[in-house]
């Protein structure tokens, strides 16, 4: 018999309730993995089910390993075991026992990731367009699309009409398909879409595959999509059991297809269904989930659910508001290290934020603290491609290396073929120049080719003058080359909304440099970054994570900080202009995101002009939201002017919790002296020549030279003398 003694009674209802269908609603922390494997193993043990005849659906990988180690411990007597797998994963094991019937081969190929950029690379190459034009991800996504609608090639050719580039799509969407034809070759979605065709197209074989599952149970129900929920409803069928657990206030993966309404109507589909509400959490406070509960209550299209937990702490989610960006960066950055000072480790320290561009100031703090840290399942921010390149356009003002040449002279597409960069080099080696002196004094090439070459020495040369004029400014250089290169024309064309915020998020950086070192120039800027760029991964075990709200669904820590509490930034701007579906999305994001904390839940907001935004940053609706029992604020305070715009003003600072917030204040900028020694995170030690009016001048070690900061800037200590 399985131990029920230590659930409480609404998870003791869903792992022994013997309804037909069920759907178990178990909100953030309520231990739905453990009810359900709890349920299967019920099935087994007691109600003596064949477990061959039990299936178990999940999403991840990661996710059925789990469930497969809990009902071994459960069951450790049972030789057989139910089926528990990705519905990927189930999918390739019916495809291979009855693919036959659709006319394939059982050893047909899966196509993975790589597999698939290496078909577009052939037909790329086939129809004669470039990677830089046509990104593979853009593409996959419009076959996947064109796939999930059932639009066929003939289709997609007469939906693009003259259009060249929607005409080109078409011709890669035919190469593609006419590729895994050859190959025998099926991609992820592929998986999914034959089976619920040849279920369809055979009754015969839905026959079997119904007969094999009596029990069917789904994990993570609000994040299915449409065909996924055809192919769960096509395997129950009338006689089969289905069971499905999920939690519709954390639904955040509608961008790739998730349904919520599909968990919020499922009595529609299956009248008789009975619902059990998981509401006990075991994972937050009661400050945290209380705090949670206020904002997800906002949302109108859900189920009524109130978590509630009886871990009880006063401790209440912190609230702070800073001057800026990186403000509130090194104050993030400063509690992180005085909590490791006492004690914590950084692995139980996670930093959130609504999109990877926000990643900048972050990775900048940790790294002038000295805090190891790691972005979880993404690429660190001027590690990332177009960071990348658009550094490489900066150094061909400044050092116009070879390397940053070879980088982006064919970025975006100038007809540039391997052959020419090969003379270009073979060139300069000769002459013992640089690539570009080469192309610049040397017209070694004819015809179009050469005219190419030479509109882009005559741009560099353009954007060199622009920058020795005392009147540019930095970051508007910096947005004249991305302009003028047509590197931005080119992600908008292609609707890579996440690679512009990443560039639009360089420039704010280049501007904010500009600001605190008001005396600096481009070539000290790239040092600066390179130092930044160029530290190796830690190799440390204990380290803070970085990562985005959506990469930390279903993980949790002791202690949570969510930055950049912004409207506009979250929520999102985009999902906004989506209306009150768009925003209740971004409600259920927030709601996922504080429910990660266990012990400790810290929000922030940054004050000043957003570059991205292009207006002004101002307090998120969801922590107004937040009910003034379960939260306390601290930093900057707020006014309304008269446009009814929340500003900052730079007078009222009143932080009473921590030394970084002291040092914000106004009336608390550090007076340093002439000749005092001081310490800066990046330049090393220093010493203040003067100190004037809130700005620092010190000498540095070369190559750094002297150096104009602002006083109460947090890079700079004063040293401390023995």
């Amino acid at each position: 018999m399985i131990n029920v003694t230590e659930l409480n009674d609404n998870q003791k209802e869903a792992v022994l309730d013997d309804a037909k269908y069920l759907r178990v609603v178990a909100g953030a922390g309520s231990g739905k993995t453990r009810v359900l494997t709890m349920r299967i193993a019920h099935l087994i043990e007691d109600k003596r089910i064949p477990p061959y005849t039990i299936l178990g659906i999940t999403f991840t990988n990661k996710a059925a390993n789990e469930m497969k180690d809990r009902i071994r411990r459960m069951i450790p007597q049972e030789t057989s075991q139910p089926w528990i797998s990705t519905i990927h994963s189930l999918c390739v094991r019916i495809l291979r026992e009855d693919i036959l019937t659709m006319g394939w081969p059982r050893n047909f190929t899966v196509m993975d990731a790589e597999d698939q950029k290496t078909v577009l690379k052939e037909a790329y190459k086939e129809i004669g367009i470039d990677a830089s034009n046509y990104p593979y991800g853009v593409l996959l996504d419009y076959i996947a699309n064109n796939k999930s609608a059932e639009i066929s090639v003939e289709r997609a050719f007469l939906l693009a009409g003259s259009y060249t580039g929607d005409k080109n799509k078409a011709k890669v969407y035919e190469y593609y398909v006419n590729r895994q034809q050859a190959l025998y070759a099926l991609d992820f979605d592929d998986l999914i879409l034959w089976t619920v065709r040849m279920f369809k197209k055979f009754p015969e074989v839905l026959d079997k595959w119904q007969k094999r599952f009596t029990y069917i149970h789904v994990d993570e129900f609000q994040d299915i999509d449409k065909v996924q929920y055809e192919l769960i409803k096509q395997l129950t069928g009338v006689y089969n059991s289905l069971y499905v657990v999920g939690d519709p206030d954390q639904t955040i993966y509608t961008w790739r297809g998730a349904d919520v309404n599909i968990i919020l109507n499922f009595t529609k589909d299956f009248p008789d269904a009975k619902t059990i509400m998981l509401n006990e959490n075991y994972r937050s406070t009661r400050c945290i989930l209380n705090g949670a509960n206020s904002v997800i209550r906002n949302n109108k299209h859900r189920l009524e659910k109130d978590l509630y937990t009886n871990r009880s702490s006063e401790v209440k989610i912190t609230h702070y508001a800073s001057a800026g960006d990186e403000y509130q960066a090194a104050w993030i950055a400063s509690q992180i290290r005085q909590m490791h000072r006492q004690g914590k480790d950084y692995h139980d320290i996670a930093v959130l934020y609504r999109s990877n561009y926000l990643s900048r100031s972050l990775e900048k703090a940790m790294l002038d603290e000295r805090i190891p840290y790691v972005i979880y399942g993404g690429i660190r921010f001027y590690e990332r491609a177009e960071v990348k390149d658009a550094l490489c356009y900066l150094r061909m003002v400044t050092t116009a290396d070879d390397l940053a040449l070879q980088r982006i002279l064919n970025k975006p597409k100038r007809g540039i073929g391997n052959k020419t960069m090969d003379t270009l080099a073979s060139k300069a080696r000769e002459t013992g120049k640089t690539m570009y002196e080469t192309l610049k004094e040397d017209k070694i090439f004819s015809g179009k080719t050469q005219a190419t070459l030479n509109a882009f020495v005559d741009m560099v040369e353009k954007w060199r003058m622009a920058a020795v004029q005392e009147d540019t400014e930095m970051f508007r250089l910096f947005e004249q080359i991305i302009e003028d290169s047509g590197y931005k024309q080119m992600l908008e064309e292609n609707k890579e909304t996440d690679r512009i915020e990443n560039l639009k998020e360089l420039i704010d950086d280049v501007k904010e440099f500009s600001e605190n070192y008001p005396e600096s120039n481009l070539e000290e800027y790239l040092q600066l970054v390179s130092l930044y760029g160029d530290r190796d991964e830690t190799l440390e075990s204990d380290y803070v994570q970085l990562m985005t709200v959506h990469a930390a669904k279903g993980l949790e820590f002791d202690t949570v900080f969510v930055s950049d509490m912004n409207e506009g930034i979250f929520p999102n701007e985009r999902a906004m202009n989506e209306g009150h579906r768009g925003v209740e999305e971004e409600r259920r994001l927030a709601y996922v995101a504080f429910t990660r904390a266990k012990n400790k839940l810290y929000l922030t907001e940054a004050a000043g002009f957003s570059y991205i935004l292009q207006r002004v940053r101002t307090r998120s609706r969801f922590i107004d939201e937040i009910d003034d029992a379960y939260i306390e604020h601290k930093g900057a305070i707020f006014e309304e002017n008269t446009k009814k715009e929340k500003t900052l003003n730079p007078a009222l600072f009143n932080d009473h919790g921590g030394s970084f917030g002291d040092r914000l204040s106004k009336t608390d900028i550090p007076q340093f002296v002439k000749g005092e020694q001081i310490i800066h995170s990046v330049f090393g030690e220093g010493i203040v020549l003067s100190c004037k009016n809130g700005i620092v001048e010190a000498a540095f070690a070369y190559p750094h030279g002297i150096k104009k900061i602002a006083a109460g800037h947090p890079s700079i200590k004063r040293k401390m003398m023995n």
